[in-house]
């Protein structure tokens, strides 16, 4: 079968051979083009060692960042390709990085110490696909199998375990009985892993198309990942409106909202604090205060994540108003505008809608509600009305040149003008907004 390689990856390629080196595209790339993807950059492996592919690419621009694990860029045509010599690795003593590496000529010796069988496929337009793992069967099977014993690979390298599950969840493969039960097994090697690795990981499988059955399957794993998720698993609601128990629910909500790596940590993080507010009164359960409780969970989670500081705040402000009510009438949408900004406040509806189609089917009536809130922001885009302070007819030179001093009473004033024109009390034009604000300053003497 033919791969299709980008010139500057045969331009690697072939420099390599005319050196009298082998040389092949590796890893994803095969596993992507394969599958029919869009594949990802094409990095290239090869018997050259490290000093070898600086001779042989003496006349082009490289990198030498990763030298010392055998990997060069090179950057051909503006490109930047990835070439690491063939490599076995020592001991990971820390479950994370081999304590040293050792180049070798042979493509099999680099080949076995691969993760997975689908990722140990190598490509050379002239040799074709070389597959010694059994790679192109288990893809053909949509299977996910280690290299080898799938125990020692995960013990290796406690990444592994999350790159597994967001294979599975994003590609839809089935994990292998043996790969499946080391995972489990090994689970609590991922608490050696940097924050940032699981994070990483932990977003791009979130937003896979078949996240459902690992967030069911490997539960224990995201255990080991947030402990609060465990008091939710089985967690019976004792409420009419919940068909689910609390996890069950939540992971419902997860494959309800969009693909945004923001709505889907929202959506796993917006009930996680109900076991802890639950109350049965006259024989039903309650869950007051769960908004809050959930948000003190979700900010400790995010932090330790070292979340960026935008997403931890979208995340934070969605699972904050996840509850309250919008009432789809134009004042209180130009409200909740103001408050969150349109991006946010469709996200909100998203979440929300989630959260309801999750519970007992009566409860999806209100998705006519959420509705009715977009065509309304809809309306209010079209109509070009006014909801924050950068469409206010008026700023703070404008009350400075009326004789307002400069300070904390400019925002406020600012603010109440804003208020009065989303309350339509006025219109948002330039002379009635400077005569009101000639009126609040007289009155505020």
């Amino acid at each position: 079968m033919e791969l299709t390689l980008s010139n500057e990856a045969i331009i690697a390629i072939d420099t390599l051979e005319n050196n009298g080196f082998e040389a092949y595209a590796v890893g994803g790339f095969v596993r992507d083009s394969l599958m029919s993807l869009s594949p990802s950059d094409c990095d290239v492996t090869t018997s050259a060692f490290p000093n070898e592919i600086l001779s042989a690419f003496s006349n082009y621009k490289t990198v030498e960042t990763g030298i010392k694990h055998g990997t060069v860029t090179v950057i051909i045509n503006g490109s930047h390709i990835e070439i690491t010599s063939f490599r076995t690795e020592a001991e990971y003593t820390d479950h994370r990085h081999p304590d040293g590496v050792s180049f070798t000529r042979s493509l099999y010796e680099d080949i076995v110490r691969r993760d997975f069988t689908v990722n140990a496929l190598a490509y050379n337009p002239k040799t074709g696909i070389i597959d010694l793992t059994g790679g192109i069967n288990d893809l053909n099977n949509k299977l996910l199998r280690t290299n080898g014993n799938p125990k020692e690979r995960f013990t290796e390298d406690a990444l592994r375990i999350l790159r597994a599950l967001r294979f599975s969840s994003v590609y839809d493969f089935s994990i292998e009985k043996n790969t499946s039960d080391a995972i489990k097994e090994c689970k609590y090697l991922i608490k050696e892993l940097s924050a940032e690795r699981i994070f990483s990981e932990i977003k791009k499988l979130l937003c896979g198309k078949y996240v459902e059955k690992i967030l069911l399957e490997y539960k224990e794993v995201f255990f080991e990942i947030i402990p609060e998720l465990k008091y939710a698993d089985g967690f019976d609601q004792q409420n009419p409106h919940h068909m689910y128990d609390v996890y069950t629910h939540i992971v419902k909500t997860v494959i309800g909202v969009p693909e945004i790596p923001t709505l889907r940590l929202s959506a796993l993080l917006h009930d996680i604090g109900k076991p802890y507010v639950f109350s049965v009164v006259n024989g039903t359960g309650h869950f007051y205060g769960h908004s809050e409780k959930s948000l003190e969970i979700a900010e400790k989670t995010l932090i330790n994540f070292k979340t960026d500081t935008k997403t931890k705040n979208d995340v934070l402000t969605l699972i904050k108003y996840h509850d309250p009510v919008i009432e789809p009438n134009k004042k209180a949408v130009l409200r909740w505008l103001n408050k969150l900004g349109e991006e946010l406040l469709l996200m909100l509806l998203d979440l929300k809608a989630a959260d309801n189609l999750a519970q007992s089917p009566e409860c999806a009536k209100r998705l006519f509600e959420y509705e009715r809130i977009r065509t309304l922001v809809a309306d209010i885009n079209a109509e070009q009305n006014c909801f924050s302070l950068k469409h206010l007819a008026i700023n703070g030179e404008d009350l400075l040149s009326i004789g307002y001093e400069q300070g904390k009473i400019i925002g406020d004033t600012l603010n109440r003008l804003l208020e009065m024109v989303i309350s339509e009390e006025i219109e948002n034009c330039h002379s009635a907004l400077l005569l009101q604000a000639e009126q609040l300053k007289n009155r505020h003497g």
